[in-house]
């Protein structure tokens, strides 16, 4: 333990950065449940999930046993370029806010696509490029995804196809033009592109699109070209496992200067920002080291964890991918267009959803307009410009940071800062006018969706 004086930034040495990625699953005595095949309803099987993913992302994916997996030397590399990334003491925040708490923010933002993103997209081109593939294809929502594997494609000289959900393609230009910057090839989702596009738009004339459209699309793409695979920026176990280097930096730092944090907060969309932050943590919880509260924070528009069932669903709306037991609204759910884009889908990691339903996390989920506050804030004392998708986070801990300036309490909060929102300028346009509202759906849409799962 370093005995001096916490400082603003908190940077690892190289030799101190992750050398292994943490499988929180290792840990778990009850596993999360296996993707199930649609078709048979019978766990999904190795050779089947090869069709549509890298093989040894396929493997990474079934594997619950073994807690951790050597991180290759090529990904290695690539992440000395902007890893660590620094664990932040918020002593300009918390002075404003007159707490005793003690805040720690990790910063995930400082690479050219602005995002945690980059930490996965760079492993599953490695991936595939080790496995002789032309290409990939996926979706993104907000466009941190399609950013950060445009840029971990080009530097594996891969081809990247990416289907942009709609409302994100038309709110974002600048981030789809970072995009066809690396070589991408951007369309917007739903698409008339493919047979699956096509289908959404006649039974939801003008939509704006999901991260379940886009998925729908991006795999059928991708079976559709020889030489292709599809790839995700969410929700499935090995994308939990490549983000877990934020995690496990975040412990190593506070373990430095001896600090334990009380809370861990993370945005939640599918999983894995908030998954990769918390594992670690998680890990001690589940072996009966330590406790720590851990919060979930959802858009009020899209709450899953909060508003959903634990039940299997199709993780896209085509209803082409697996079943997977997760917390869901179902998912023909098309959320509102919000600008949080990346926080979007219908449904929760496999991994979150059991950890939440074994009580070992919680989740809240909180409205645009008190997220844009929160970011509004943070910027101006902070400095940084945060993600609308950071500020679930940052709305929360501001919150608890607050109760303890109401009961005395000195806690240590730590969040996870996901990126930054200089591309989503059109979203703080909107909130500076006054014109940004709040949507939350109705139990009634929501009752809907839900009657459209899938008997297993």
């Amino acid at each position: 333990m370093d005995n001096r004086p916490i400082p603003y930034k908190i940077y690892l040495e190289e030799n101190e950065m992750p050398k292994q990625w943490y499988n929180v699953r290792a840990d778990m005595k009850k596993k999360p449940s296996p993707l199930l095949n649609p078709g048979t309803l019978k766990p999904m099987t190795e050779e089947e999930l090869s069709q549509v993913f890298c093989q040894e992302l396929v493997k990474q994916e079934l594997d619950e046993e073994t807690p951790y997996f050597d991180i290759p030397e090529e990904i290695a590399g690539f992440y000395r370029m902007y890893r660590p990334s620094p664990l932040v003491r918020a002593y300009c925040l918390e002075k404003k806010l007159d707490t005793p708490a003690h805040i720690y923010y990790k910063f995930e933002g400082n690479n050219t696509s602005g995002s945690h993103k980059l930490n996965s997209a760079i492993a599953q081109a490695y991936y595939a490029k080790k496995e002789g593939l032309k290409g990939v294809t996926t979706e993104t929502g907000a466009g941190q995804w399609g950013t950060a594997l445009s840029m971990a494609c080009a530097y594996f000289d891969l081809d990247c196809q990416v289907y942009m959900v709609k409302c994100s393609y038309e709110q974002k230009p600048f981030r789809r033009e970072v995009m066809r910057t690396y070589g991408a090839k951007v369309t917007p989702s739903p698409s008339m592109d493919t047979e699956i596009g096509r289908k959404i738009n006649a039974e939801f004339p003008g939509t704006t699109g999901s991260l379940g459209c886009a998925i729908s699309e991006a795999v059928e793409a991708a079976l559709t070209q020889e030489g292709y695979r599809y790839v995700l920026g969410s929700v499935l176990a090995q994308v939990l496992l490549h983000q877990s280097v934020i995690g496990l930096e975040t412990k190593t730092a506070l373990d430095k200067y001896g600090i334990k944090p009380d809370m861990i907060i993370g945005c939640a969309g599918g999983g894995s920002n908030l998954g990769g932050l918390i594992s670690p943590f998680a890990g001690e919880m589940l072996r009966g080291e330590a406790k720590y509260q851990l919060i979930a924070v959802e858009p009020a528009s899209c709450p899953s964890l909060t508003r959903g069932v634990y039940a299997y669903d199709f993780c896209d709306t085509g209803k082409v991918c697996p079943l997977q037991k997760m917390y869901t609204l179902g998912s023909n759910f098309i959320p509102s267009a919000s600008h949080a884009g990346g926080l979007r889908y219908h449904g929760m990691s496999a991994i979150v959803s059991e950890l939440y339903d074994q009580g070992l996390m919680e989740a809240r989920s909180v409205e645009q307009t008190a997220v844009f506050e929160a970011a509004q804030t943070f910027a101006r004392i902070e400095g940084i410009l945060p993600a609308p998708e950071s500020s679930h986070a940052i709305r929360v801990a501001i919150d608890e940071a607050l109760k303890c300036k109401e009961t005395g309490e000195h806690k240590t909060i730590v969040f996870g800062l996901t990126g930054t929102g200089y591309f989503d300028m059109y979203a703080y346009q909107s909130y500076n006018d006054g014109a940004m509202g709040d949507y939350i759906p109705s139990d009634e849409e929501i009752t809907r969706s839900l009657k459209n799962l899938p008997q297993v």
